[in-house]
């Protein structure tokens, strides 16, 4: 049984679709841990109720990122996980975490990569008069929301969109995107070749 950590800030609505579609569907992985960086995160208690262990590690007691990298890295493989999936984790890490992970470590945000990495994507696709948004799904690296595409999820603007109207869309296909991209990668059906990645059974990695 392959093992999956899944890092979080608040209240996990990507966690929550990873759990039930691994059970759901019966992968040969589930999801050992759930780590938060904020002991007050509500997807916590969500794991709990459904029997995850769960771990706390505030960002706020390290004076250094450096050191709460390091001090994640540790807590993360006591799981010995075969992924790390990033579901709403408000870090950035640094270079050594994520080369220690590298090749299990994915994330998903909230835009079209390479559109709009960081915050307020869908107020900036909105202000940019984009007429698509949508989400993407990658293997971290120490850029920030970059890295070799595994999927993306491709979701109309309508008129009179706003920001919260645009993101409820972009989330639900959100959560159809990420446990398949998790599964993926824990099957290995993932295969990168010159920051290209694609599905080794030639499955779509597109979702609109």
């Amino acid at each position: 049984m392959k093992r999956i950590v899944v890092l979080i800030s608040g209240r996990g609505s990507n966690l929550e679709a990873i759990v039930r579609a691994s059970r759901a569907e019966g992968w040969a992985a589930r999801v050992e841990a759930v780590v938060s960086n904020r002991p007050d995160a509500a997807g916590l208690a969500w794991a709990e109720r459904e029997g995850i262990e769960t771990a706390v590690l505030d960002h706020r007691a390290y004076a250094q990122r450096a050191q709460f990298d390091e001090a994640l890295a540790v807590l993360v493989e006591r799981w010995r996980p075969d992924a790390v999936a990033l579901a709403g984790f408000m870090r950035i890490l640094g270079p050594a975490f994520v080369q220690r992970h590298e090749g299990r470590l994915l994330n998903i945000h909230p835009s079209l990569l390479p559109a709009f990495p960081g915050l307020h994507t869908h107020r900036r696709a909105l202000e940019a008069g984009c007429k698509v948004a949508g989400a993407t799904v990658h293997f971290v690296t120490a850029e920030l929301d970059h890295g070799p595409i595994v999927a993306q999820a491709v979701v109309p603007v309508q008129a009179g969109d706003d920001e919260a109207t645009l993101a409820a869309r972009v989330l639900v296909q959100e959560h159809l995107m990420y446990p398949r991209a998790v599964r993926w990668l824990v099957d290995g059906e993932l295969a990168v070749d010159g920051g290209i990645v694609r599905h080794t059974g030639g499955a779509s990695q597109l979702w609109r």
